[in-house]
C-alpha cells in the first residue's frame, strides 16, 4: 500500500524560508509526475509547482522565482523549497503523485501540511 507523508509546515514570518517534504512508502515502480498544490482560507486549490520524470517543472505565476520542487530519486522523497515568503502563501500544501505501482497507475495525495506566514 503506498502512502505520502508530508512534513516541513509551520509558522514563518514574512520574508522567510520553509522546506516541505513528502515521502512516498511502499511498492513504487515510477514516479511519472509529481506536485504540489495548496488551499488557502476560502480558496480552491490551485497548482504549487509540479515536475515530471523527465524533470520538467512548471510554477504557479505567483510563486515563480520563490519557490523549487525537486526531488530525491533514491528516497521517493518530493521536496518544495519555498523562499521570500509572503503573507498569501499561507495555506494547506498537499503532495500529489503520479505512480506506477504493484495495482498500476494512480494518483496520490499527501495529508496536507499547514503552512502560515505572519508575524
Amino acid at each position: 500500500q503506498v502512502k505520502l507523508v508530508e512534513s516541513g509546515g509551520g509558522l514563518v514570518q514574512p520574508g522567510g524560508s520553509l522546506r516541505l517534504s513528502c515521502a512516498a512508502s511502499g511498492v513504487i515502480f515510477r514516479i511519472n509526475t509529481m506536485a504540489w498544490y495548496r488551499q488557502g482560507p476560502g480558496k480552491q486549490r490551485e497548482l504549487v509547482a509540479s515536475m515530471t520524470n523527465g524533470g520538467n517543472t512548471n510554477y504557479g505565476d505567483s510563486v515563480k522565482g520563490r519557490f523549487t520542487i525537486s526531488r530525491d530519486y533514491g528516497e521517493n522523497t518530493v521536496y518544495l523549497q519555498m523562499n521570500s515568503l509572503k503573507p498569501e502563501d499561507t495555506a494547506v500544501y498537499y503532495c500529489n503523485l503520479d505512480l506506477i505501482t504493484v495495482t498500476g497507475k494512480g494518483e496520490y495525495w499527501g495529508q496536507g501540511t499547514q503552512v502560515t506566514v505572519s508575524f
